[in-house]
């Protein structure tokens, strides 16, 4: 693949700015062309531990930064890793802070990006492609669909501690959104599920779970709600993960392309069917 860029008007990369870029959900296809034209323009990226060595090797020219937090292991601290990019900033450098999926879903990129602009760096804004949106759309799950869902929502499994977010009205989302879409919540998930069928979630939903989204190491099981905690460990799947609660799971019986392309027959080619009200005679 080359790394030219088609003719175009594009934004340069100054001395003493950060961009702030989405590297999109895995692939590396599924990076933006204004991500790429930053990686040919930064000397230096700071980097998260989703974004893969395929679209580093893109900026030859840059130093490279490692700042990836995973759950669990030794991580920087989101403050160091604020403070260092004003100081790569304020040393003349561009600086390409180059983060997995969008820098404003669930990335710490507000944060960063409010700490810059308050020491007087200059930013811009790349965004990226989302994984709760493209992992899925990898694994044959739309995330709408007009006769299954108006509403959708993207919710963290954790909180700053790592805990279950006591900040999020489970109780609401159970009873206002038809598909829920949750990113980092592998560690959680039979507390979330517990608290979605005490709020009336039906207990034989259907689930999703999708880990390494978008790569060649992609694997998807689908469960259901009460069962979610048991088939994840049994599969032994480990995060990242993106997981789907609703029916537009279903819709992976008759969506599921990679596995088309593979040989594979959809198994249901209107699993919604069931769903739909008897036509009257």
């Amino acid at each position: 693949m080359t790394s030219e860029l088609p003719p175009n008007d594009w934004p340069e990369l100054q001395r003493g700015w950060v961009w702030l870029c989405g590297a999109g959900p895995g692939d590396p296809g599924l990076l933006t062309l204004h991500g790429l034209n930053a990686l040919r323009q930064a000397d230096v990226i700071v980097y998260d531990a989703l974004v893969g060595e395929a679209i580093l090797d893109w900026a030859p020219q840059a130093e490279r930064i490692y700042a990836g937090k995973r759950g669990g292991k030794p991580s920087a601290k989101q403050r160091d890793i604020s403070l260092r990019l004003v100081e790569l900033a304020r040393a003349g450098k561009r600086v390409l802070r180059l983060k997995g999926g969008d820098p404003f879903v669930f990335g710490r990129g507000g944060e960063e990006a409010q700490m810059l602009v308050q020491h007087g760096v200059p930013i811009r804004i790349v965004p990226g492609i989302t994984a709760g949106i493209a992992g899925l759309a990898y694994a044959g799950i739309p995330v709408t669909h007009r006769d299954v869902n108006q509403s959708v929502t993207f919710v963290t499994g954790h909180d700053a501690s790592g805990a279950a977010p006591t900040a999020v009205d489970w109780a609401g989302i159970a009873r206002g959104s038809q598909v829920i879409v949750l990113y980092m919540g592998m560690k959680h998930i039979g507390q979330i599920a517990a608290q979605l069928i005490a709020a009336g979630r039906s207990p034989s939903e259907p689930v999703a779970v999708t880990t390494t989204a978008t790569l060649d190491g992609q694997r998807t099981i689908e469960t259901t709600l009460c069962d979610c905690e048991a088939d994840i460990a049994a599969a032994g799947l480990e995060p990242p993960a993106i997981i789907c609660i609703g029916m537009a799971v279903a819709l992976r019986q008759a969506l599921d392309w990679q596995a088309q392309a593979a040989g594979e027959p959809p198994r249901d080619l209107d699993p919604l069917d069931r769903r739909r009200p008897a036509e009257s005679a």
